[in-house]
């Protein structure tokens, strides 16, 4: 018997609901897999088409910074004093390299650069030729935490120059040869997967045709700096000063430099680089070019600054100085003519890499700080020179009359006690009046002057008075960075100091060292306080510059200028933009019959048998007026040296359109005669006769 085929239901069992539940939870899952395929493919293609058209467009592009020329800076008759100069430079960005070279890998693995980058650094010392063997490093990152102090390794000079620079300035390319060949420059370039971090910079060089003169009034140029991006004070990137400045810039850091940035600055231009999908060259696009900055023309005569700097050289060597500053100003409208520090410094070291010890000596006490401008930043009792101001506030304030005299016995002895004061040598001048006390510097009569005028007031009385009027204690407004201004001592800040000295030594145990002020903290304001301020001494406080304008209100009768360097804008063609003339900050009431009592003591003081400084200006063909000064004063470690002051002036009256008031400071230089005078005459010999003539010492021991 025949079968009958079986049924389709025979064949196949049938499918249980769970399997149906499977099936169609796999097909519902691969349904939503392709939808989401589907749909991001459309989003890339349709809705964001235009958008990675243009990223695939940037990615053949390279944006390559121009740099921007710094404006030049010229003398008064618009020679250059610095100009720049374009350079081709191999540099490294440490942010850029294979492992990111930052403070805090630096403070972890100290002496151990990262392999990937080791690497990166073999393979430009053989593109550039230079050494890849190990050498003594030194890096010091004291002020940069987390860095702290490391200490001397052994690395590549590349390593070596990379690390010291993130220890200096974290933000910083760190250069590694400057004025490359176009060879290297191409080969580099066209070889950035190998070179990771490595770029060419086409760099203007700061130039200084006339070397290290004025270096300090000039300043420096340097890449902005940022320790702490979230800190105004430490990144420089944030202050309003250099808004909009690009971060890989130079800009200035001190000096007119840091002080006319926004003019001098220039703005980068933009080379545009295709290349292709490999990194590799193909061809250029339109530039940006870039905006030169503009001119900085300069009240500084180059002849007088040389002889400034030639002569107080002299002094500080002949005179076993440690330093020292002057100035030469125009009496009438503050233009400074010559603005001199010693000792001065090669600016040109800063316009390739500063390796670490270099920077330890422009900067360390030991080798006389030579970046200071001791000119604006350097204060002192002034000792004599004060005199005048002395002077101005017994007769304004009626403590003494033109024509009274004075019985100096050679001392001045406190009332009611046995403490007395002396003349330099113990001289007695006998009967005395102003003007002869100014001429011989009579230290007894100003003691007694300053005695009479004492008053316990919490601002004092006459004498700081008019030491304020005359600028002691407050900013001259000068167009430099880091112009300090002084002290004008009263019985409230002796208060205010007390205070923080008691406090201080309750802090460190009665360590005197450690606390700010040489004074013992319960010493209230004494009639002793006055009779020092009175001869220049004690706590006063006068920078070089501030006492160059008290001397020019006295040669100018009585108008206290606004000093400045800056005399106009230029375009980079030389067109005129700005000019630069500060009006006056004030204009002090004194009495005509007083100033001239003062002006015939210092003119006698420069000029009479007798005078403080005859011996070296007595024969100079011009009408100077000049006043010596010797000051006692206690340094950080309490030990007492003397410094030489001279302050002088030819006025409007005694020359024919050339007023010139001059300011010399010689630290530990001894009399004021002797260090400072001579350089002061060798100035004004240049000024008025094109000649600094011989150098004439003086003899005079007074103070």
């Amino acid at each position: 018997m025949i079968q009958a085929p079986p049924t389709v239901e025979d064949r196949l069992p049938p499918m249980t609901p769970q399997l149906a539940l499977r099936v169609a939870l796999i097909g519902m899952f691969a349904f939503a897999i392709f939808a989401i395929i589907f749909f991001r493919l459309w989003f890339l293609q349709v809705l964001s088409s235009t958008k990675y058209v243009a990223d695939a467009s940037l990615n053949t592009t390279r944006y390559i910074p121009i740099a921007a020329p710094r404006g030049e800076i010229l003398d008064r008759n618009g020679n250059v004093l610095v100009g720049s100069a374009p350079q081709p430079s191999v540099e490294i960005a440490p942010a850029a390299l294979p492992v990111p070279l930052t403070l805090a890998w630096m403070a972890a693995n100290h002496d151990r650069p990262p392999q990937q980058d080791v690497r990166v650094y073999k393979r430009l010392a053989k593109a550039l030729g230079i050494a890849d063997g190990p050498v003594a490093c030194t890096i010091d990152g004291k002020d940069r935490p987390p860095l702290g102090t490391l200490g001397t390794f052994r690395m590549s000079g590349i390593a070596c120059t990379v690390a010291q620079d993130v220890a200096v300035t974290p933000y910083a390319n760190a250069t590694i040869e400057q004025n490359v060949s176009r060879d290297v420059e191409a080969y580099l370039g066209e070889r950035q997967r190998q070179f990771p971090g490595v770029t060419v910079q086409q760099k203007w060089v700061r130039q200084y045709p006339l070397g290290d003169l004025a270096a300090q009034l000039f300043g420096t140029v340097g890449a902005i700096s940022c320790l702490d991006p979230r800190s105004v004070a430490s990144c420089e990137l944030r202050q309003a000063h250099f808004k909009g400045i690009p971060p890989t810039d130079a800009v200035g850091q001190s000096g007119l430099e840091y002080e006319y940035n926004k003019y001098l600055q220039g703005s980068d231009g933009e080379e545009r680089v295709e290349v292709n999908a490999l990194g590799q060259f193909v061809g250029y696009s339109s530039p940006t070019p870039y905006t030169a900055g503009e001119n900085l023309q300069l009240s500084i005569d180059p002849k007088l600054q040389a002889v400034g700097q030639q002569a107080l050289a002299t002094s500080v060597a002949a005179n076993g100085g440690a330093g020292g500053a002057f100035l030469a100003l125009n009496p009438q409208n503050g233009q400074i003519y010559a603005m001199g520090s010693n000792p001065t410094f090669d600016p040109s070291v800063f316009t390739k890499p500063l390796s670490q010890a270099t920077w330890q000596s422009l900067t360390s006490q030991a080798s006389g700080d030579p970046l200071l401008n001791r000119a604006i930043t350097s204060v002192g009792p002034t000792g004599s020179t004060f005199k005048p101001i002395t002077a101005t506030a017994a007769l304004e304030s009626g403590a003494w009359q033109v024509g009274q005299t004075f019985d100096d016995t050679g001392q001045f002895c406190f009332p009611g006690t046995t403490e007395c004061l002396h003349n330099a040598g113990n001289v007695a001048n006998g009967w005395i009046d102003l003007v002869n006390a100014i001429r011989v510097s009579d230290d007894v009569f100003f003691y007694n002057l300053g005695y009479q005028m004492n008053d316990p007031a919490p601002e004092g009385g006459a004498l700081q008075h008019w030491a304020w009027e005359y600028g002691i204690g407050r900013n001259t407004g000068i167009d430099l960075p880091g112009a300090v201004s002084g002290l004008r001592p009263t019985p409230r800040w002796r208060a205010s100091v007390n205070t923080l000295m008691a406090d201080c030594m309750a802090a460190t145990h009665d360590d005197l060292a450690k606390c700010p002020y040489a004074i013992w903290p319960t010493e209230p304001w004494t009639v002793g306080d006055n009779v020092n301020m009175g001869v220049g001494q004690g706590d006063v406080q006068v920078s070089p510059l501030q006492l160059a304008v008290v001397y020019a209100a006295l040669a100018n009768g009585g108008t206290i200028v606004t000093p400045h360097v800056g005399l106009d804008i230029q375009s980079p063609s030389g067109t005129f933009l700005q000019n630069i003339d500060p009006p006056a900050r004030r204009h002090l009431s004194i009495n005509p019959t007083y100033l001239q009592t003062i002006l015939a003591g210092l003119r006698a003081a420069a000029s009479q048998p007798g005078g403080t400084s005859a011996d070296v200006m007595g024969s100079f063909p011009k009408q100077v007026y000049g006043k010596t000064g010797t000051a006692q004063y206690f340094n950080s470690a309490h030990v007492e040296t003397d410094y030489a002051w001279y302050a002088c002036f030819v006025p409007s009256s005694a020359t024919t359109g050339k007023p010139i008031v001059v300011v010399v400071w010689v630290e530990k230089g001894g009399f004021g005669d002797v260090a400072a005078a001579p350089v002061a005459r060798q100035i004004l010999s240049q000024w008025f006769f094109g000649s600094p003539g011989k150098y004439i010492g003086g003899n005079s021991h007074t103070l």
